[in-house]
């Protein structure tokens, strides 16, 4: 895989995770990121010292939204390939601090669209969310549903990132392909998700807070098959313009190299049988504090993967009672919780 490509978000969670996976097999990475402290930057600095020993690894603290320092880190490197990872995450916090949401995600993504107008490449991935579906009642979701009632100002600025995508991928032919995905958790996660929270809390003896008394469904994804579907789509770019009579998974339209897949579990899972996995797995029964529903939250999420499936020959399956027990070990380890 005689390919270098430059990761966006290389201290979080899935960025991390996506760099660690090329430079094991060979590819030259660049990373970028500016470690914003949304969360614990003992723990984003601890994921780029996994990437730092390997000799095919540069790293960039630099604000995406910076469009000079963006554009001068992209033509430093030139790469084959781009992966934006990188975005002020987080769904309630974004009714707290919404203009760190329109700085990272939508200044960040302009400055990473025009690095890639300015310095061509043969494929940009770039990361949205199931949260774009909003208040969608239909299920499965759907890459062609209609995506126009978001819930959270974290689920605007991802649908933005679409659309710009669109935009940029149609006036200047960089071919793209945008992964919606689906609660991604496992080891070295995010400390604001559930999953984390509830390790933590029921490891300490804590109450937990469990949203809408917990009639709540969500399609969670093993970090590991996140990994796998962006670098199986990797060097599959769309092509440029489909001829008459042919498609293409993912695809937007026939005139434009834009692609959108969910990267999902395709199996909800509701809260409580959740919670029950995590109280086996830990060996300690959860204390719950039931809270109703809270500003931007959905009841439930549920991907439909055809497009992904047909794509690359492959879907996430790891069922929640693996993926938990992996996130539970790691956490043991890392926190040195007996």
């Amino acid at each position: 895989m005689m390919v270098r490509v430059l990761v966006t978000g290389t201290a979080g969670f899935i960025g991390c995770a996506v760099a660690q996976r090329l430079l094991r097999d060979g590819v030259e990475v660049m990373g970028i990121d500016c470690l914003t402290p949304y969360y614990d930057l003992g723990l984003k600095e601890e994921r780029v010292k996994l990437l730092r020993g390997s000799n095919t690894f540069t790293e960039r603290r630099i604000d995406l939204a910076d469009g000079p320092e963006t554009l001068a880190a992209v033509r430093d490197f030139l790469p084959d390939v781009v992966i934006h990872l990188a975005a002020q995450a987080g769904i309630r916090y974004s009714l707290d601090d919404p203009r760190s949401y329109t700085h990272s995600n939508v200044e960040g993504t302009l400055s990473v669209l025009e690095a890639c107008r300015a310095v061509p490449v043969k494929h940009l991935i770039y990361a949205s969310s199931s949260s774009v579906y909003g208040a969608n009642t239909r299920v499965p979701f759907r890459e062609t549903d209609r995506v126009d009632t978001p819930v959270s100002l974290y689920a605007a600025t991802k649908r933005a990132n679409e659309l710009m995508v669109q935009t940029y991928s149609h006036l200047f032919r960089i071919p793209a392909s945008g992964l919606r995905f689906f609660t991604v958790y496992g080891p070295f996660g995010r400390p604001d998700m559930a999953y984390f929270k509830f390790t933590k809390a029921i490891l300490e003896g804590e109450e937990i807070d469990v949203y809408n008394h917990g009639r709540m469904k969500r399609d969670f994804t093993y970090i590991d098959e996140v990994v796998e579907a962006i670098e199986r789509l990797m060097l599959l770019p769309p092509v440029d313009r489909l001829e008459e009579g042919d498609s293409e998974p993912g695809r937007i339209h026939a005139d434009v190299p834009h692609r959108l897949f969910n990267v999902g579990n395709h199996t909800p899972i509701p809260l409580e049988r959740f919670i029950h996995v995590l109280e086996d797995i830990i060996g300690r029964k959860a204390r719950r504090r039931l809270l109703p529903m809270q500003p931007g939250d959905v009841v439930s999420t549920f991907a439909d993967v055809s497009a992904l499936q047909q794509a690359v020959g492959f879907s996430p399956s790891t069922p929640i009672e693996v993926g938990l027990a992996e996130f539970v070990d790691w956490y043991r380890a890392f926190y040195k919780v007996t």
